[in-house]
Formats: C-alpha cells, structure tokens, sequence
C-alpha cells in the first residue's frame, strides 16, 4: 500500500477519533449523573490520545495528519444538543447517543483494518480498535444499566 493511501486510511481515523473525542464532550455536558460526565470526560481524553497518536504515524508516513473532526461527526453532536432540548433528555438517552457514536467508530476501524496497512501501522491501529470496543461495550452497559433503572 503506498504511503498516500495509507495516510488517507490514518487521517479518516484521526477524523473519527476526533468525533469522539468531541461526542463524547457533548454528552458529558448533557449527563445528570457526576460520574457519568466523568467516564465520558475520560472517553474524550482517551480519543484525544488516539487520534496523537495516529497522527504521529501520518507524519512517519510523510503526511500531513488530519486535525478535525467530519461533517457527519458535527451533524451528530447537533442533533444530541437538539434532541437534548426537545425530549425528556435523560442519562440513558444520552448514552444511546454515545453507543451510536462508538458504532460508527467500531465500523471505521473495521473498515481501515480490511487494508493493507504496514505491520507497524496494523498494530497501532488494532490496539485502538480493541480500545474502541471496551469504550463500546462500557457504554452500552451503562446504557443498560440506566434502562433498567427506568
């Protein structure tokens, strides 16, 4: 795979963790629970890494790394600070939001591993993709968890 296209596969990643990292801002500011607001605080801060991380190995590949968030990652946060007006916004439904999220990040990371990515590169962006999934699954549990609360 040449260099350009593996800088495209790692810039698409940053944008995604870049989406994350401000979702899940987002949702911290709409959570009642304190410590709901925190994991996702932490959920934020950890993409935040992820996303330095894959734009250190842009810049190892010769290219210029991607430092924004997606339009589709935009319009998504809109629609929670919207939804969060118009509905009984609550802890669950906040998190409903947040597995959404994770899901598109859980399918690019799926998406980007399906390349031929340089070894180097694989495991960066596999360590990450198991990271995504633990934030995935955390979150749909506390989702879970509101629900059967309700």
């Amino acid at each position: 795979m040449s260099d350009d296209k593996v800088t495209k596969v790692l810039n698409a990643l940053i944008e995604t963790c870049r989406d994350g990292e401000e979702g899940f801002r987002t949702c911290a500011e709409q959570m009642e629970k304190p410590e709901l607001q925190q994991i996702c605080r932490d959920r934020a801060q950890s993409c935040a890494t992820a996303a330095q991380e894959l734009q250190e190995l842009v810049r190892a590949q010769g290219g210029d790394p991607e430092d924004s968030t997606s339009v589709a990652g935009t319009l998504h946060r809109r629609w929670v600070d919207l939804k969060a007006k118009l509905m009984d916004r609550t802890d669950e439904t906040v998190l409903n939001e947040c597995e959404r999220g994770e899901d598109v990040a859980k399918h690019n990371y799926q998406k980007a591993l399906d390349e031929e990515l340089p070894e180097t590169v694989r495991a960066v962006v596999e360590k990450q993709y198991l990271g995504v999934k633990e934030n995935h699954d955390k979150i749909k549990a506390l989702r879970d968890a509101e629900r059967a609360k309700a």
